[in-house]
């Protein structure tokens, strides 16, 4: 599929199942291969991926709601713990660290970077997993939840949570997408 057409057909679902159209090692595959393949910058390979998947991701979701002390609504949380799996988005502060030790001239840069090839690999995912029929949303919970998953994970203190995005089966498709006035954000200059 053409990326423009995944682009495309990817949209936010929050209403999904545990029941994937694939094989869940399909889908393990997927966001393997594809983190290996998404750029960044000095090829300082910063994004680290998790995924919860059947109890975990029951866990997961749960804590999430716990550490929120019931502010969010407990339907939202319930929505995401649906899903089959959530892919935690990360990146390593340890590399963006060395790399800034290394090349001095650009420390400034380097979490920004960092950042930058996560939101790629995010897109990449995302659309990917579309193209296999799976939905998913992008969730940014953290930092309020980012001790509470860390610790029921044993995940490195040097991992800092970018994003989290719960995927499942499509129950039910999204409204249409709204037409924009593209040329407020595009300009070419001749």
């Amino acid at each position: 599929m053409s990326i423009i057409k995944s682009l495309n057909k990817r949209r936010t679902y929050y209403a999904i199942n545990k029941q994937l159209p694939v094989k869940e090692e399909q889908v393990i595959e997927l966001i393997k291969k594809t983190t290996e393949l998404v750029p960044d910058a000095f090829d300082m390979k910063s994004s680290r991926v998790v995924v919860a998947l059947g109890e975990k991701q029951n866990q997961l979701w749960d804590t999430i709601y716990d550490v929120f002390e019931g502010k969010v609504a407990k339907e939202k949380i319930e929505s995401f713990r649906s899903g089959a799996g959530t892919i935690l988005y990360y990146y390593d502060q340890s590399v963006i660290q060395e790399m800034q030790s290394k090349f001095p001239l650009y420390a400034d840069n380097f979490p920004i970077w960092a950042s930058q090839a996560s939101g790629m690999l995010q897109i990449s995912i995302w659309s990917a997993l579309r193209d296999l029929e799976i939905g998913a949303s992008l969730q940014h919970y953290n930092p309020i939840i980012d001790q509470a998953v860390r610790k029921l994970f044993n995940l490195p203190e040097y991992y800092v949570l970018v994003a989290q995005m719960p995927f499942g089966g499509i129950i039910d498709e999204p409204g249409e997408k709204a037409v924009e006035d593209i040329s407020k954000r595009v300009q070419i200059i001749r």
